[in-house]
């Protein structure tokens, strides 16, 4: 059976982090693309794909099982919404929703239409992550009482927009790390934040930092729009 997919945006997910390993699958087809824009050189490099500036095409075509959302992190509850009230199955690029709100009311439609809704959790497969993982679960590293996460972005000359916070680093690289440590050692008993804007005052995050207290260990998860640079320090108990 092959599952007919359709992607929402055109951007640098849909295209680096989705297409390329699509589209090797026998699994699934790729059979549209809603953009707000389309160009030729759209269609020329995916011919087999039909590109519409009109999500309706997209919607109304029964041969679509599978809608991917992959627009603006803003916009993504309203278009998942939309996607499963016409019976889709949907997978949303993170951040999933803006609040818990959204996000319980998008499980429970898919509940009650029998469909499918989840985030894309494409970065628990990372190498990185998958080594570290393989280690932990080995037990040779010990006793564990302290784990620092970095995902820091070297873009010293971003603009830092303003407005809603869901374009901030919390929401942003932030969302990828928190659910790789929470889906290792499950939900934590507390959490601290610390979530601010360093270089524009009266911009959304560009610095943030959660720790998540378990009853034996403090895991740290850090996001800067400095550095670009992911690593994990592990502290554990050697008496």
């Amino acid at each position: 059976m092959t599952i007919q997919v359709a992607y929402l945006g055109f951007g640098k997910s849909t295209t680096r982090y989705h297409l390329p390993y699509v589209r090797i699958r026998d699994t699934f087809q790729v059979s549209r693309v809603y953009t707000r824009q389309v160009r030729e050189e759209m269609k020329t490099a995916y011919p087999d794909i039909q590109f519409s500036d009109q999500i309706t095409d997209v919607l109304n075509d029964p041969q679509i099982s599978l809608v991917v959302v992959c627009t603006p992190s803003a916009t993504h509850y309203e278009y998942a919404k939309l996607a499963l009230s016409h019976g889709k199955h949907v997978l949303v690029e993170k951040p999933f929703c803006e609040s818990l709100e959204q996000a319980s009311e998008l499980i429970e439609l898919a509940k009650e239409k029998n469909l499918i809704v989840m985030p894309y959790q494409n970065r628990r497969f990372d190498s990185d992550y998958l080594a570290f993982k393989e280690a932990l679960y080995s037990g040779k590293l010990g006793d564990i009482v302290k784990i620092e996460s970095h995902y820091d972005y070297f873009r010293p000359d971003a603009s830092v927009p303003g407005g809603n916070p869901v374009n901030g680093m919390f929401y942003g690289l932030g969302v990828h790390t928190l659910d790789r440590l929470i889906a290792l050692f499950g939900r934590p008993e507390q959490i601290g934040y610390d979530i601010k804007s360093v270089r524009a005052a009266q911009g959304v995050d560009d610095y943030r930092e959660t720790v998540l207290y378990y009853p034996d260990k403090k895991v740290i998860v850090k996001t800067w729009l400095a550095w670009k640079a992911i690593r994990i320090r592990v502290i554990r108990r050697i008496f």
